[in-house]
């Protein structure tokens, strides 16, 4: 019987390490029979175990916020991170969440910056840890000197010129534009664009915004006042809500109309009715989604949307009573 005689034991081996390694650089794309860190750098490319803080200035319970979270939840789960969201509308408090996310060592952190210069020491702590931060929602026109990598907004400048050309086409005279958090530069910009393009008169109303009760009065007390104010222009959905009851206690409700920046399932439907003539949206989710998402991008990737010099623009977008439908049902699911 013929018999191959049978091989050297260093033979057999060195037969089963080539084949061994074969299969895992066409199964795996290893690097190196036996690496110990292969797990790991796996785990690190599809972003498990990266941590990331969503800072904001937003207070709780507002629905917008809500929305921004769910988009960045939604984008944390798609990515494999670890997300931690936090938010204050007072500066000072919002300053300390991002030195905290600095202490517990996050991969990155996005953040928004109403009031730019309160971030900017938290910021550039954050960049001193070689912890990557992106910019979201407020701050277009200083998310580059303070050092952010990327952001993610609405032109809010842009956005204001939009409402008050807006505002010539339905044939308003006299606006009045509310702001609900003094100071912050968003809310700013969007009234003083829409000074810029407007035909008529605009007027500024700013109220505490961290009282409902107390923003449907203050219109309203304004609207008895100054007669002549047939659009009211506010910062939010549920201010524009406010508005509408603050226009009815006024007893103006057959002249004055109500429009708004930002949008919820509750001013959709006030569009449907014709409650609100029309809002302005920024899509808030995608604000989150694509923050969160950067950073992983920018992680395990090396990616930087608009190259490190220009915005992620997510608005404006005009929803009225003709094309509320066709966000109605994303509305009602809570992502616009």
């Amino acid at each position: 019987m013929n018999t191959r005689p049978p091989q050297p034991t260093s033979a057999r081996l060195s037969r089963s390490v080539a084949l061994a390694l074969a299969s895992c650089l066409l199964v795996s794309g290893c690097s190196a029979l036996g690496a110990a860190d292969d797990g790991a750098d796996t785990a690190a490319a599809s972003g498990g175990g990266m941590k990331v803080a969503l800072v904001t200035h937003g207070g709780k319970g507002d629905a917008f916020w809500d929305l921004v979270r769910r988009g960045a939840e939604a984008a944390a789960a798609k990515d494999g991170i670890d997300l931690t969201y936090a938010g204050d509308s007072d500066p000072a408090a919002q300053a300390a969440l991002v030195k905290d996310a600095v202490r517990d060592k996050v991969d990155g952190i996005a953040v928004t910056l109403a009031k730019p210069a309160a971030m900017r020491g938290p910021v550039a702590q954050a960049r001193a840890a070689g912890i990557p931060v992106v910019g979201l929602n407020s701050g277009i026109d200083a998310w580059r000197p303070a050092g952010l990598l990327e952001y993610f907004g609405q032109d809010e400048s842009v956005a204001g010129r939009a409402v008050g050309d807006k505002l010539d086409e339905v044939k308003a005279e006299h606006a009045l534009c509310v702001v609900h958090e003094r100071g912050n530069v968003a809310l700013e910009a969007r009234c003083a664009g829409v000074r810029k393009t407007f035909g008529g008169d605009t007027d500024n109303l700013y109220v505490d915004g961290a009282d409902m009760d107390a923003v449907t009065a203050t219109i309203a007390s304004r609207l008895r006042q100054d007669t002549s104010i047939d659009e009211v222009v506010t910062n939010g959905a549920q201010f524009a809500l406010s508005a509408v009851r603050a226009v009815e206690q006024a007893g103006a409700r057959s002249r004055t109309e109500v429009a708004t920046f930002d949008l919820n399932k509750d001013l959709v439907k006030a569009v449907q009715r014709g409650d609100v003539q029309f809002a302005v949206d920024q899509q808030p989710y995608l604000q989150g989604y694509l923050a969160v998402d950067a950073l992983w991008l920018y992680r395990t990737n090396g990616n930087v949307s608009g190259g490190g010099t220009a915005p992620v623009l997510t608005g404006p977008a005009f929803v009225t009573r003709s094309n509320v439908s066709a966000v109605a049902r994303f509305a009602a699911a809570g992502t616009r």
